[in-house]
C-alpha cells in the first residue's frame, strides 16, 4: 500500500448560479424540468448495491400539481431492512479498512458530479418532488450538498491529522476508528442536502449506513444514490430503503450492531427514538451515538432602533422561503411599537408582491407545502386564528388545494405574547407578530427565551449595538444559530455550522468537524521505544 502525508484539495464553498433570464443554467434546468415531468419514475430501493423492486407501489406526486404522478417508489418491509443491515455489516470491513484518501475521493467525485453533469437532475428533482423554486432549490440540492461532501473531506483529514504530544522515549499516537456496528439515516423531506449528508458523513468516517429518507424526499434521495454509486461508494456501504418509520424502528433498534442514528425531523419523533434506544440499551454491543437536529420554533427580534426595511425583509425572507418549511425559518417575530408602523407598511407591500403557483413558473416566490397532511394542519391553524377576536390576520389567511397544496402567506399579529402559533412549530408559511412597548425590551427578550421549548435560531435587528449585545448576552441559549440584522435562516457549511439545542436537537453542528467526530471512536497507542526491565523505581533505593 502507497503511504503519504496527504493534503486534501482546499474547501471553498460552491458559487450560487442565478438562473436569470437567458443564461446557460436557466435554459438547462427548464429543459431538465420538462423532461421529468414528460416521463414516470418506477424507483427501487438500493441494497448490497442492487435495484430492489416490490410489488407495493407508492405514487410520487408534485405537492403544487397534485394530480400530476412524477413515477413510482417499491414500498419496503422488514425483511428488506434486514437485508440492509446485513448487507452494510458485509461491507464492513473492507469499507473501515479502505485507506481514507481513497474515501476522501470518492466524496470529492460525488461533489463534482453534483457541481457538473447532474446538478440540473439534482435540482429539478428536489423541484417537481419537494416544490421548491429554483432558487431554493439550487442554495439546497446544488450548494449546500457539495459543500457538505467537500468540507467534511477537509475535516476528515484535519481529525486524522491531530495527533498528541509524546514524552522522550515514547511514541504516542491517536487513532479513529469507525463505529462497531452500522449507522441508521433518517432524513427529512425538506433539504436534499441534508437527506444526502446524514448517510455519508457517517459513511465518510468508515462507517457503513442504513438510509431511510422521508417519503417525500424519495424522487431527489434516488438521484443522490446514482450520484454515490457513480462516484464509487462499494456495494453495502449505503443501502436505501423505503420502509414506514415504525417498521425501520422495530428492526434497527432492536439489533445488537445498531451503533448509532443520524437524524433530522421532529422532536417528538426524536424523543420516541431516543427512549426506545434508552430501553433497548441492553441489547447492544456498544453505546448507540444518537444525533439529531430536531424543531424549531426561530424568532426575531426588533429592537427599536432596527432599520425597519431591514426588520421587514428579514421576515419576508426568513418567514416564507421555501413556503416557512425550513427548521429555521422564522415563526414568531417580536417588535417595537415605534418601529411597528413602518415595519408593517413594508412587509404588506412584500407579500402583496408575491407571486404563488407551481415551481416551472421562475416568477413564483412561494410555492406548494408538502403534502396534504401539513395543507390541512396550517389550515386548521389559519381557521382558529380567523375566528379569534384577539388575533387580527393582516395578510393571507385563506388556502386551496384544488390544484396543489397552496397556503398563502399569512401573517398574524397577536395581543398574547404565549399565543398558540407564538408557541407551537408549524412549519409552513404562517409568522405571528407580538408588537410590544419599546421601553419593555429586557422584558421581551426574557418572553423570547421563555416562549419555546426550541433553540434552533434566532435573530436581532438593531443598530443600537448596547441592545446587540444585550440581546446575544439574554438570548444565549435561545439559538444555536443567532443572527444579528439578519434573517434566521441561511447557515453555510464551512461558516455558520448549524444545530440548536434545548427541544432543537443536540447541537451536534452539520457542516464542521464537531459532527464528523461523532461518527468515530478514538483509540490512543502508546510505544515504548526502550522498555524498562527493573520493577524499582529509584525511590526505593536506600539511604
Amino acid at each position: 500500500m502507497l503511504k503519504g502525508f496527504f493534503n486534501v484539495p482546499k474547501a471553498i464553498n460552491e458559487p450560487v448560479k442565478n438562473y436569470a433570464p437567458g443564461s446557460a443554467e436557466r435554459a438547462e434546468i427548464k429543459a431538465m424540468l420538462a423532461h421529468l415531468q414528460s416521463i414516470e419514475l418506477d424507483i427501487p430501493m438500493e441494497i448490497n448495491g442492487k435495484a430492489v423492486f416490490t410489488d407495493k407501489k407508492i405514487q410520487l406526486r408534485q405537492p403544487h400539481k397534485r394530480n400530476h404522478v412524477l413515477g413510482t417508489f417499491s414500498r419496503g418491509d422488514e425483511s428488506h431492512v434486514k437485508q440492509a443491515i446485513d448487507a452494510a455489516l458485509n461491507a464492513k470491513q473492507a469499507w473501515e479498512m479502505m485507506a481514507w484518501e481513497n474515501r476522501a475521493a470518492i466524496f470529492l467525485k460525488a461533489a463534482d458530479l453534483i457541481a457538473g453533469p447532474y446538478r440540473a437532475r439534482l435540482n429539478a428533482a428536489t423541484m417537481l418532488g419537494q416544490s421548491k423554486n429554483v432558487y431554493q432549490a439550487e442554495i439546497d440540492s446544488a450548494c449546500e450538498i457539495i459543500d457538505f461532501l467537500r468540507y467534511n473531506v477537509q475535516y476528515m483529514s484535519e481529525i486524522y491529522r491531530q495527533q498528541p504530544e509524546s514524552s522522550p522515549g515514547i511514541w504516542n499516537r491517536l487513532e479513529q476508528r469507525p463505529l462497531e456496528g452500522f449507522v441508521f439515516a433518517l432524513t427529512p423531506f425538506n433539504f436534499t442536502a441534508i437527506a444526502g449528508n446524514l448517510p455519508t458523513s457517517a459513511a465518510m468516517m468508515g462507517n457503513v449506513v442504513v438510509w431511510k429518507p422521508a417519503d417525500t424526499q424519495i424522487y431527489a434521495a434516488h438521484v443522490l444514490m446514482e450520484i454515490f454509486k457513480e462516484a464509487g461508494v462499494p456495494a453495502g456501504v449505503i443501502n436505501l430503503v423505503f420502509v414506514s418509520g415504525p417498521t425501520a424502528g422495530d428492526v434497527i433498534f432492536s439489533h445488537p450492531d445498531f451503533a448509532g442514528i443520524h437524524f433530522t425531523g421532529s422532536t417528538g419523533v426524536f424523543q420516541n427514538i431516543w427512549k426506545t434506544i434508552g430501553d433497548n440499551i441492553h441489547k447492544y454491543k456498544t453505546y448507540p451515538r444518537i444525533v439529531g437536529e430536531t424543531g424549531g420554533k426561530d424568532f426575531i427580534v426588533a429592537h427599536a432602533s432596527a432599520d425597519p426595511i431591514v426588520a421587514a425583509t428579514a421576515i419576508s425572507r426568513g418567514a416564507f422561503e421555501y413556503q416557512g418549511q425550513k427548521c429555521s425559518a422564522a415563526s414568531r417575530v417580536y417588535i417595537a411599537d415605534n418601529i411597528w408602523p413602518a415595519v408593517k407598511e413594508r412587509l404588506l407591500a412584500d407579500l402583496a408582491s408575491f407571486k404563488m403557483g407551481p415551481v416551472d413558473d421562475f416568477s413564483n416566490f412561494v410555492n406548494a407545502v408538502i403534502d396534504e397532511k401539513s395543507f390541512d394542519k396550517l389550515a386548521s391553524y389559519i381557521d382558529a386564528a380567523n375566528a379569534n377576536p384577539d388575533v387580527e390576520v393582516i395578510a393571507g389567511g385563506t388556502y386551496d388545494k384544488t390544484d396543489g397544496y397552496f397556503i398563502k402567506p399569512t401573517v398574524l399579529v397577536v395581543k398574547d405574547p404565549y399565543y398558540t402559533t407564538m408557541c407551537e412549530e408549524l412549519f409552513g408559511p404562517i409568522v405571528t407578530i407580538y408588537v410590544y412597548p419599546a421601553i419593555d425590551f429586557e422584558a421581551t427578550l426574557k418572553i423570547v427565551d421563555a416562549t419555546s421549548i426550541y433553540a434552533l435560531t434566532g435573530a436581532v435587528i438593531a443598530q443600537d449595538r448596547y441592545a446587540v449585545e444585550q440581546a446575544t448576552v439574554a438570548l444565549r441559549n435561545a439559538a444555536g444559530n443567532f443572527y444579528i440584522n439578519d434573517k434566521p435562516t441561511g447557515a453555510v457549511v464551512g461558516q455558520q455550522p448549524f444545530g440548536g439545542a434545548r427541544g432543537s436537537g443536540t447541537n451536534d453542528k452539520a457542516g464542521s468537524m464537531i459532527n464528523l467526530l461523532r461518527w468515530v471512536s478514538p483509540r490512543t497507542l502508546k510505544e515504548t521505544l526502550v522498555p524498562v526491565k527493573d520493577y524499582r523505581y529509584p525511590f526505593l533505593g536506600e539511604a
